[in-house]
Formats: structure tokens, C-alpha cells, sequence
């Protein structure tokens, strides 16, 4: 094979990958980590060495995720036809099962060695368990027998885990303490995670309903839908004011208000598109509304 070929062979494996791991959504992963450790950074004895290790597990976990949902997302069928969930690697044969689950078994040993020494490191041996969750949550979204989101639980999980479980981890493994505190600022990140993939769902909520993928979406129906966004939303700026309110978060996070313009075009858009699946297209609006939020919460965060 020339060098030139070597060379577009590579580039083409390297945007295979790229694709399957679906980079766009990695900003669910660096906002509770950042606030983890702006949060332990008001501790005089945190250890700042200890983030990076973190940041590899957590980013390798929700890669896995990714790949995870693709693999068994493969065998069920849900990602075909007018489907537009997925990476569609597999579908495209860009990459093979093969190579999906050889990648996930040794990302998994990764971040497992790497929990393990924050185990050993911080004595915070509950952290065990929040670990476990999250390393079954990331399995079990479309695999079976649990597959928790066909049964419109997706939110839920994906809330939790990278809300609390992310943010009092990432606080933990820094600190060696469990504190209240990052417990209660994670709500409203989990919350803003939790509308992502609900958004994301949208697109796809006739052809979920057909293979009997019952997402929170699906539920609610196309009406309902618009109430569901409308709801995250509400409840998003409300867990921030109450933080305020009672102390725990600096009131500049108020200025997580700047960004209801953009949620209000959001709810235009589901509103007034005849067909949905155009709101794909679109999921970069939901995400910038996240990472707005969310880096206003971590900077109120280091200011309080």
C-alpha cells in the first residue's frame, strides 16, 4: 500500500471512531467535572493531581456508553430503517462488532483500574458504589435484560449519572469527603443532561414507537412532548434559584436567565415542525443551552 493510501486508510478509521464516539455530547461529561472540582478547590485539602485520572475515567465510561448503545442498539434493530438515533457506524460498516466490543472491554478495564486506585487513595470505599452504578448504567440502557431505555427511564439514569454521581464523585475522589453540597448544586446539571437526551429522542419518536421503544418521548406523545421540554426547562431554572435562595450557590448563577431566549426558539421549533425529525439537525441549540448554564453554575460555584 502507497503512503498515500496508508494515509487515507488511517483518516478514515480516525473519523470512524470519531463518529462512533459521538464527540458533540462531551460537554455532559466536563461540566459536572468541572464542577466537582471547583467545589473540592474550596477545600484545603483536596488533590488537584487526582482530577485528570478522573476526567480519563469518566470520559472513557461515557464513551463506553456511547459504543454500548450502538452494540446492542445493533442487535434489536432500533437503529435502522428511518431511524436516526446512533451513530450508525455499524450500519455504514464503518466499524465492526467485533472491534466495538474489544474497545469497550479494555476502556472499562481502564476507568476499573483507575476507580480501584482512587479507592485505594481516598479510603472512600462508597465510592464503590457509585462506580458500580455508574459502569451498569452505561451497559444497561439498551442492553438486555434491563434495557431501562426502552421503558422511558432514560432520563432518569442519565440524570442521576451525570449529575450526582458525577459531581459528588468527582468531589470525593478529590477530597476523600461526601458532602451535601455538590449533591444539591448537581440537580440542575442533571436536570439540563437529562433534557439533552430527551430532545434527542424526539426525532426519533415514530420510529421508536413502531420497534416498541416506550422512551419518555414516546409516553408522552407528540403534545405531551412539548410540555415534557417545557417542563425540564422550568425545573432547570427553578433548582437554580432555590440554590441561590437558600445559600448554597452565588447569585450570579441568576444569570443562567440570559439563556431563556434560545430555550423559548427551541420550544418554537417543537412547536411549530410539521415533522420532527428535523429537530435533529437542530440538538446543538439544546447543547449550548447546557453548556451555558452549566458554566455559569461552576463559575457561581467558584464565586460563592
Amino acid at each position: 500500500m502507497s503512503a498515500r493510501g496508508y494515509s487515507s486508510l488511517s483518516s478514515g478509521i480516525f473519523r470512524a471512531w470519531c463518529q462512533a464516539s459521538r464527540p458533540q455530547f462531551y460537554v455532559a461529561t466536563l461540566i459536572p467535572l468541572a464542577l466537582g472540582a471547583v467545589l473540592a478547590a474550596s477545600e484545603n485539602d483536596w488533590n488537584l493531581l487526582r482530577w485528570p485520572a478522573v476526567l480519563i475515567a469518566s470520559f472513557l465510561v461515557h464513551l463506553n456508553t456511547n459504543l454500548a448503545n450502538d452494540y446492542f442498539e445493533y442487535f434489536s434493530g432500533a437503529d435502522e430503517g428511518d431511524s436516526i438515533g446512533g451513530s450508525r457506524v455499524l450500519q455504514e460498516g464503518k466499524i465492526t462488532l467485533t472491534q466495538i466490543r474489544s474497545f469497550m472491554i479494555i476502556a472499562y478495564a481502564i476507568a476499573c483500574l483507575i476507580g480501584i486506585w482512587v479507592l485505594l487513595i481516598t479510603r472512600a470505599w462508597w465510592l464503590a458504589g457509585i462506580m458500580i452504578f455508574a459502569f451498569l448504567s452505561s451497559i444497561y440502557y439498551t442492553a438486555r435484560p434491563v434495557r431501562y431505555g426502552y421503558h422511558g427511564l432514560g432520563e432518569l439514569f442519565v440524570g442521576i449519572n451525570m449529575g450526582p454521581v458525577m459531581v459528588v464523585g468527582t468531589y470525593a475522589a478529590l477530597t476523600g469527603r461526601f458532602s451535601t453540597r455538590p449533591l444539591w448544586l448537581s440537580i440542575p446539571v442533571g436536570i439540563m443532561v437529562a433534557l439533552i437526551l430527551y430532545y434527542q429522542s424526539l426525532p426519533d419518536i415514530e420510529s421508536d414507537r413502531k420497534i416498541g421503544k416506550y422512551t419518555l418521548a414516546v409516553r408522552l406523545g407528540r403534545k405531551g412532548s412539548l410540555w415534557g421540554y417545557r417542563g425540564f426547562i422550568a425545573v432547570t431554572y427553578i433548582a437554580v434559584a432555590l440554590l441561590v435562595w437558600h445559600g448554597d450557590l452565588h447569585f450570579s448563577a441568576l444569570l443562567t436567565l440570559i439563556t431563556l431566549p434560545p430555550a423559548v426558539m427551541v420550544d418554537k421549533m417543537i412547536r411549530t415542525m410539521p415533522d420532527w425529525v428535523e429537530l435533529h439537525s437542530r440538538g446543538g441549540k439544546v447543547r449550548l443551552f447546557y453548556l451555558l448554564n452549566g458554566l455559569i453554575i461552576v463559575l457561581a460555584a467558584a464565586l460563592f
